[in-house]
């Protein structure tokens, strides 16, 4: 019954704890079928039947109730917003062979990017310009932005802007000419970058080519979103680094 050193049999300690199990199971069996299904069929029918109007109140209020607390819920823990470098399916480490990343570097995930507002993705774009070390940051994205979602300046003073378009499909080419017909002419950019989540049609990449434009596409703002510099991901060269 009993090992050398005075532990139970592991026999007997399953078939004690199988016989345990059973009782619980049949207790708890017991009382969903009979307290628990007569008080939904019965009691808690009857007060349904007996004040209608009240049950529907509550009801909706219960519903109200839950969406608000989820919503309060996703606010607090931040579903959606920030990430840090871990493992993760959408992540490719920037790092070199044997360097370690920084855990504390802000970063995002693409699905994370994805499921943003158009504001915050912006506000994404401007806070990884702001983590790599760009002075002046600002989101001025709206209506009547005139082709500017993001500025900042690199530590050479030069002035970026950026338009971050998080559209589903690759961007065209037309956005890529009004972009590029506002950007340095009316913005005066030194560095005019526009970005695209899911990338750009080969005629935008070839407007972009023949007038200097620097396009993101998904896979370079992969690279960005997930610690590396932004002029390392460009191939640009600044004391910013």
């Amino acid at each position: 019954m009993f090992d050398e050193d005075g532990s139970l049999d592991p026999l007997l300690k399953f078939l004690l704890y199988a016989v345990l199990a059973l009782a619980i199971g049949k207790m708890v069996w017991e009382w969903l079928t009979e307290d628990v299904s007569r008080w939904i069929t019965v009691d808690l029918w009857e007060l349904i039947a007996d004040h209608p109007w009240w049950t529907g109140f509550i009801a909706v209020g219960a519903l109200a109730t839950l969406i608000h607390l989820a919503k309060l819920l996703s606010l607090l823990f931040g579903a959606g917003t920030y990430g840090y470098v871990g493992n993760d399916e959408d992540y490719a480490s920037t790092a070199a062979p044997g360097e370690a990343v920084k855990a504390d570097v802000l970063t995002f995930k693409m699905k994370q990017l994805a499921a943003m507002s158009a504001t915050g993705f912006e506000q994404a774009c401007a806070d990884l310009l702001a983590r790599d070390g760009f002075h002046s940051t600002r989101r001025v994205g709206g209506a009547g932005d005139l082709g500017v979602d993001v500025t900042a300046r690199d530590h050479d003073d030069q002035l970026l802007i950026l338009q971050c378009k998080q559209y589903q499909n690759p961007v065209g080419s037309g956005h890529v000419q009004k972009f590029n017909g506002t950007a340095r002419l009316h913005h005066g950019a030194d560095v005019p970058i526009m970005i695209g989540l899911n990338g750009f049609t080969q005629p935008a990449a070839d407007f972009a080519a023949h007038h200097d434009l620097i396009l993101m596409g998904r896979p370079e703002l992969k690279r960005w979103a997930h610690g590396q510099h932004l002029y390392d991901v460009l191939g640009i060269q600044s004391t910013t680094q």
